[in-house]
């Protein structure tokens, strides 16, 4: 009978003990885990966040949406040398309209560099293919200069006057008078505040008499005015109108890579693309400073 009363006694003890050590576990769980809870009110995860204008500030680094020029490893290869590029170049966000100013290697030249100024007109291409044209008038003659955007032999590229225009091709200017594209070609650049957004230049560019390079009543340009036309210019432009287009949206879907696709090449690419961009404006800062000498 002692014996019983004494076993069932060490039975209840131990049950005493392993519940006073499991409340205790249990204890230090949630103090842990509410540290760990306060330090996540307080110290939030910080995500590398894409912003939505990335294939504006960026439209190279999205592929070709013609699937017979499609290979994602080659693609792939091309972002990872476009970024070590950009470590060694500054390529500045542009936009078609905007006043360049591109200088770049020329074995012929005095220097061994040539500059030249100019109005962007047209930015194509995708990838290390990517490219834009510059316009100016050069001696009374009109003269356009095509760049690679990753051309190793292009040393410098500036921004003078950030801007864009009503159309997304300005190639109406090379039926447009001289004072459309004349700009100084040591033209100082022109700088805006710091998150300010870019201003549209809404001139509306008047052309010379016909003969023109290309039938502009039927391309729907925004930028031109009044193009002094007869009647039957335009009933021939309504004829051959397609406004049913841009509700096709099977053809919407051919012209452009879809969203999904757009989101996973940012979140690859632009971690460090804003790592070259952050460091870059330190570098800038630093070039900016000057330090004061000591007076007596």
């Amino acid at each position: 009978m002692y014996l019983n009363i004494y076993k069932l006694s060490k039975v209840q003890f131990s049950a005493i003990q392993l519940c006073r050590f499991s409340t205790k576990v249990i204890s230090n769980e949630q103090h842990l885990s509410n540290d760990t809870n306060s330090e996540k009110i307080l110290k939030p995860e910080r995500k590398s966040v894409v912003p939505a204008n990335s294939r504006y500030i960026y439209p190279e680094f999205l592929p070709d949406p013609k699937m017979q020029w499609r290979n994602s490893l080659r693609e792939k290869l091309e972002r990872m040398d476009m970024i070590q590029r950009r470590k060694h170049i500054d390529i500045p966000e542009f936009f078609v309209g905007i006043i360049m100013a591109v200088t770049s290697s020329n074995l012929h030249a005095p220097n061994k560099s040539t500059r030249f100024v100019g109005i962007c007109i047209q930015r194509l291409g995708c990838g290390l293919r990517a490219n834009f044209t510059l316009r100016n008038i050069v001696k009374h003659v009109g003269t356009e200069m095509k760049f690679q955007l990753y051309d190793p032999t292009v040393q410098k590229i500036e921004v003078l006057r950030l801007e864009k225009r009503l159309d997304d091709e300005l190639l109406y200017l090379r039926d447009a008078p001289n004072e459309y594209s004349s700009y100084d070609e040591n033209m100082e650049a022109e700088f805006l505040p710091e998150g300010s957004p870019v201003p549209i230049n809404t001139t509306l560019v008047k052309l010379k008499p016909r003969p023109w390079r290309a039938r502009w009543e039927r391309k729907g340009m925004k930028g031109l005015a009044d193009l002094e036309l007869e009647e039957r210019f335009y009933n021939r432009a309504e004829e051959l109108a397609t406004p049913w287009e841009k509700y096709d949206l099977m053809k919407q879907y051919r012209k452009t890579i879809p969203e999904e696709e757009q989101k996973e090449i940012f979140a690859e690419v632009y971690s460090e693309l804003h790592e070259v961009e952050v460091t870059r404006k330190k570098l800038k800062r630093k070039r900016v400073f000057v330090k004061p000498n000591k007076t007596i």
